[in-house]
């Protein structure tokens, strides 16, 4: 990492700590803005389809009245700018706390794959909704008046709008693709999740490195984009990738990339469990009287004591 870019990592407050491992999802709120509402909110998210690091979603808000200084400041689509106007604009987002307030759910890469192969899944959409609902009910709980909420998604936006207007009856939503472009106070959301994302990747302690000393880097750090397209992404995930324990935590396990490599590089597993179909079958052996003891409680010389 450059002196430059790991300035701007230092200058990140909603970036975990310094040498902190990113091993939980949490949420960074920003000053309450102090100014009458009421106020406008927008969401966006940075991290959506990469196989590394975390997903962040990000709200930013101002009073409906303050719109026209907003759209002076220079906020866009966050894809659209470069890192250093992305954190500069990250600065302007902070510069105002009468009238401008910003906040970011980061979903830990543990997360993602938890929610993802747990069953029932918890896929990535309900993760991401998750995370919107939670930002605006704790905007909400800061005494903030909200009347208009702008959420930038994918795909069909109109059962979204119409479950979120449910939840939250008084604001008035707008769910729309490219809500970033569209809406500053969208693209101001979209600053704050990228530049939240971009300092987590780039400052990330490896959690499997706590307490070890290492003589040299272990994992390397030229992570590329992080998504699975990406050559960069791809020859670090190889580099990365041990044997017999897999990838570290910065990985996203849920992801078919991922079980592709393994099944190619990583060493195969046989579950003990899988061989002892006869152990199972001897928990429903029972006849007659014993028709409900199993042959485990038999063995033990276990009995019933009475009838409930």
């Amino acid at each position: 990492m450059s002196l430059a870019e790991q300035t701007v990592v230092e200058c990140v407050p909603s970036a975990p700590a310094k040498s902190t491992p990113l091993t939980e999802s949490y949420t960074y709120h920003g000053p309450t803005p102090t100014a009458s509402g009421p106020y406008i909110l927008g969401v966006d998210e940075a991290g959506r389809g990469p196989v590394l690091g975390p997903l962040v979603y990000g709200v930013a808000y101002c009073p409906v009245a303050w719109k026209p200084q907003l759209d002076k400041l220079g906020f866009a689509d966050s894809k659209t700018l470069t890192p250093s106007k992305r954190a500069e604009l990250l600065r302007v987002l902070s510069s105002d706390p009468e009238n401008l307030g910003w906040s970011v759910r980061v979903v830990s890469p543990q997360a993602i794959s938890t929610g993802m192969l747990k069953v029932p899944p918890t896929n990535l959409n309900k993760q991401s909704q998750d995370a919107t609902i939670l930002l605006i009910r704790e905007v909400l709980q800061r005494g903030i008046h909200l009347s208009e909420v702008y959420v930038d998604a994918l795909g069909t936006t109109t059962t979204y709008e119409t479950y979120l207007s449910s939840l939250f009856p008084g604001i008035q939503f707008t769910v729309t693709q490219k809500a970033d472009s569209k809406f500053k106070i969208v693209g101001a959301a979209s600053v704050a999740a990228k530049v939240t994302r971009d300092a987590c990747l780039e400052g990330w302690s490896f959690e499997e490195l706590q307490n070890i000393e290492a003589d040299e880097e272990v994992f390397s750090r030229e992570f590329g984009s992080g998504y699975p397209s990406d050559p960069k992404t791809q020859e670090w995930m190889k580099t990365a990738l041990h044997p017999t324990f897999g990838f570290p935590s910065l990985v996203r396990f849920s992801w078919t990339t991922v079980k592709v490599m393994l099944d190619k590089y990583a060493h195969p597993v046989k579950w003990i469990d899988d061989a002892q179909e006869s152990s199972v079958a001897a928990f429903g052996s029972g006849r007659g009287r014993d028709k409900d003891r199993t042959t485990v409680a038999k063995d033990l010389c276990l009995h019933s004591v009475d009838m409930l």
